[in-house]
């Protein structure tokens, strides 16, 4: 008899969402699907607000990336104002996107996932969270706080506050970084040097105990996007578009964000409120949701961005990034490696940090460029800590926005997600006895991507844990509560 498992919500990413586990006749899985389960209204609710507020207002679609929204938001007004910002503005606002990339990281990799890795993933599902990882390593725990601490310093030293600062406007930023919060800044990094550098050591260490996931937590060819600047480095704010299939070929290169509808086709789907863009040139998958090799399935974010650059360009990140390459013979296409990649950003942004504070630009006071509205439309883009983040805006000769589509790194990577989860279900789930660790498995597959559902739908509310087991006439004959972490 077919059967169907529902995981809803699924616990310890940024929001809330459903998995649902599909069985064939012989208690084999036959298809899975993650499901958002919250809905988006800021796309349409921003329609009629001058494009000036739009930094300030999209800053809060989410409380874990505001920053991303705040500069791709601020970059889409620059090109209506058809202006280059000082170079003190871009390289603070690269400062504060940099601080952003270490505090988000840092709370998906210590705070969300480490459990998993530390204490086990058939643990109690009860203690196999961040409180208790402090009980077990409280040293790692008090270190991942830390960092996500210096980077949550860095965005309030620039910005005012730590959540939603309303600094970055277009044309530039408000205001300057003061000698006493660089300094501030460099005193604090060598403390998150050696806690990024313990923890890279400690995750490559752990990798022999999870080679089982490592090869089933969406190990499959695809596509992958990221910006790079004009010589291929690692990029994180500006640069263009680079796609990368999952042999290392650039497929598409140099691409610029305002074209992003020729290169990035944006499908819907019936039982998700999230977007499933794809790569236009190759093409939807079929309506089943498989996925031919040759088809438009990308993924984006640190394991992205570290397969399309060539390098980093500092020391330290490039001689992980040559060791994490090794892992992947060039590209690596396994999702658990989101995690060793989110470290080596950090290693980067850290690297890219102290390089920007010793830089006499930094504490200029030439911050704004002054104009009237020049375009009409306008593409934003930025690379969010979850991946290429795009804003795009249309306008009317007032400055009032008519049309808005943010395209969120979640989404992007939402066909891949879909994927994963299906994969890991087939690997680990064998008739309709369920063990926890088998669905925490399939749940730390969509945590590998570190999904912000807040930034992808608007979320409100909290939900508790709740798993069917359904069979093909509908009957529940399994049902299992557990409240969320």
């Amino acid at each position: 008899m077919a059967e169907k498992i529902i995981i809803d919500p699924v616990t310890r990413i940024e929001g809330h969402a459903k998995i649902s586990i599909y069985l064939d006749d012989n208690g084999q899985v036959s298809d899975a699907r993650f499901h958002v389960t919250e809905f988006r209204g800021f796309e349409k609710f921003c329609e009629g607000r001058p494009f000036w507020e739009m930094p300030g207002i999209t800053a809060r679609v989410c409380g874990i990336c505001p920053v991303s929204h705040l500069l791709a938001s601020a970059k889409a007004g620059d090109r209506l104002l058809s202006v280059n910002i000082p170079q003190a503005a871009e390289k603070l606002r690269r400062l504060m996107n940099l601080g952003q990339i270490v505090q988000s990281h840092a709370l998906s990799f210590f705070h969300l996932s480490a459990p998993d890795f530390l204490l086990g993933m058939d643990s109690d599902p009860q203690k196999r969270n961040i409180f208790g990882l402090i009980a077990a390593e409280p040293e790692l725990a008090r270190g991942g706080i830390r960092l996500r601490q210096f980077g949550q310093e860095i965005i309030e030293i620039l910005g005012g506050k730590k959540i939603h600062p309303a600094w970055a406007v277009p044309g530039g930023v408000r205001e300057p970084l003061s000698e006493a919060g660089r300094t501030h800044i460099q005193q604090r990094i060598p403390e998150a040097r050696n806690t990024t550098i313990n923890a890279i050591g400690l995750f490559k260490k752990i990798l022999q105990d999870y080679q089982k996931e490592a090869q089933t937590f969406g190990n499959f060819p695809s596509l992958f996007m990221g910006l790079v600047t004009p010589e291929g480095l690692w990029e994180n704010y500006d640069g263009h578009l680079r796609f990368v299939d999952s042999a290392g070929n650039i497929i598409a290169d140099k691409l610029d964000a305002n074209d992003y509808h020729k290169f990035i086709g944006e499908a819907v789907q019936a039982d998700s409120y999230l977007k499933s863009p794809y790569y236009r040139p190759f093409g939807y998958p079929d309506q089943d949701g498989h996925c031919s090799l040759d088809s438009g399935i990308y993924r984006v974010g640190p394991l992205a961005r570290l397969n399309v650059c060539s390098h980093i360009g500092t020391p330290l990140a490039d001689a992980e990034l040559r060791e994490f390459r090794d892992r992947g013979k060039g590209t690596v296409t396994s999702s658990f490696f989101y995690h060793y990649a989110r470290l080596i950003e950090i290693l980067a942004s850290i690297e890219r940090i102290e390089i920007l504070l010793d830089d006499p630009d930094i504490l200029s006071t030439r911050l704004r460029a002054n104009a009237g509205i020049n375009q009409l439309e306008s593409v934003g883009v930025s690379e969010a800590p979850r991946g290429t983040l795009f804003h795009f805006y249309q306008i009317d000769e007032d400055g009032l926005i008519k049309k808005v589509n943010l395209i969120i790194a979640t989404g992007q990577n939402n066909l891949a997600m879909n994927r994963t989860v299906a994969q890991i279900a087939r690997h680990f789930i064998h008739g309709s006895e369920i063990p926890e660790g088998m669905l925490n498995r399939v749940e730390a597959g969509i945590r590998a991507f570190d999904p912000c559902l807040s930034c992808s739908t608007h979320a409100v509310g909290q939900m508790p844990l709740h798993i069917e087991l359904v069979a093909a006439n509908g009957t529940v004959v399994d049902e299992v509560w557990r409240q969320e972490n």
